[in-house]
């Protein structure tokens, strides 16, 4: 009898499904920044056994999205605001030139592919929903990667994106309040036309303006607020590491 019918996992898949399932609630702040992840807990809410439980944490914290104490216990990792800048730096570097290489390789279907991605994500803004935008930011600017063609730049963009993304969704969260529709802008359409008319210059200084909004959006999200009780949508506090702001 095959899984399907057993209704369990396969060999090795109890692991992936775990990974899956918790990465996504870290990455969407379901599972908030320090939050303890205990084994057994976590046993009993999969139906497994620790040994799949044990590799999938220790898959996660190879993704940088958990930490294991050398106590034996495991916490999601907590964001730590201090090194926003160097974070922005590289963001901005390995942006901007996946930027200019979709510009230079993209093809027809790319370009309908970014289009639809870039209306999809317009259409969560409008809905106001913080976890739906940052996901739909992510598939958004993972097109752009691929359609760069350098599969090595696009893994190492799509690990900023998801260390990223829990940073956004708070941004998002707060935006939200203000009923900003479009919380980092409308210009993934202006990346677009760049990226059509195969002009590298356009793109790649668009690149870098998107990721100075973003910056400065984040700078002012944290100046007007008290980051370590911040609520995403009910989900708890999120600890955190405040940089001075002054």
């Amino acid at each position: 009898m095959d899984a399907e019918t057993t209704g369990k996992p396969t060999r090795g898949g109890g692991a992936k499904l775990v990974y899956e399932t918790l990465r996504k609630e870290i990455l969407e702040l379901h599972l908030p920044p320090g939050m303890p992840l205990d084994e057994t807990n976590l046993s009993e809410r999969f139906g497994m056994s620790r040994s799949p439980i044990r590799e999938a944490l220790v898959r996660l914290s190879a993704d940088g999205l958990v930490q294991m104490l050398s106590n034996r216990s495991t916490l999601v990792t907590p964001i730590d605001l201090t090194e926003l800048p160097r974070y922005v730096e590289a963001l901005d570097f390995i942006q901007r030139t996946i930027t200019r290489l979709a510009a230079r390789y993209r093809t027809e279907e790319d370009l309908e592919e970014l289009t639809r991605l870039a209306e999809a994500y317009d259409a969560t803004c409008l809905e106001g929903r913080p976890r739906l935008m940052s996901r739909a930011n992510k598939d958004f600017h993972m097109a752009i990667a691929e359609a760069g063609r350098n599969r090595y730049l696009s893994e190492s963009y799509e690990k900023l994106l998801d260390e990223g993304r829990r940073i956004l969704h708070m941004h998002y969260a707060q935006q939200t309040t203000k009923q900003d529709k479009y919380p980092l802008g409308r210009e993934h359409f202006d990346m677009i036309d760049a990226i059509r008319r195969q002009d590298e210059r356009a793109a790649d200084q668009l690149a870098h303006a998107h990721t100075r909004l973003f910056h400065d959006r984040l700078i002012e999200f944290m100046r007007v607020n008290y980051i370590e009780n911040f609520d995403a949508e009910g989900d708890g506090p999120v600890p955190m590491k405040t940089p001075n702001l002054v």
